[in-house]
């Protein structure tokens, strides 16, 4: 299967989370993705999320609740450890639906709600850093 190629950010879609046209960062530094959650509680085995993003307005929807969600264990680029949520959704690129572990982070201080890295990206898109929205514009025509 040839690879696709994306640029360094593009708006993309997440049916299951009901968030459409999401600005992302294509971050070949990062080993997970990352997706922004403003409000996450633990409540009876299930994870209570709400996906909103002041500064981004496709980025709000109501309450989500995960049955199946696991935790692990995140080294961000200063060097600190973090044990955060992460949850498996799905995510459409190029018209096509695949899967995707995301983690659950605070990102309001962050240009984009969402971070997408080499564990996702792997054997299925070459990055070109020259490049933006290949995934949306490709979905335009």
């Amino acid at each position: 299967m040839a690879k696709q190629l994306l640029g360094r950010v593009d708006k993309i879609d997440f049916p299951k989370l009901n968030l459409y046209h999401i600005d992302v960062k294509i971050d070949t530094g990062a080993y997970t993705s990352a997706i922004h959650c403003s409000h996450i509680k633990e409540i009876d085995g299930k994870l209570h999320c709400i996906f909103e993003h002041e500064g981004h307005p496709n980025f709000k929807t109501e309450e989500i609740i995960f049955d199946n969600y696991t935790y692990t264990d995140v080294k961000s680029s200063n060097g600190v450890k973090e044990n955060r949520f992460k949850i498996k959704t799905d995510v459409i690129f190029f018209g096509k639906t695949y899967k995707i572990n995301l983690t659950l982070s605070t990102r309001d201080d962050m240009k984009f709600p969402v971070l997408i890295g080499r564990q996702f990206l792997k054997k299925k898109f070459i990055v070109d850093v020259d490049l933006e929205n290949q995934s949306f514009n490709a979905s335009q025509q």
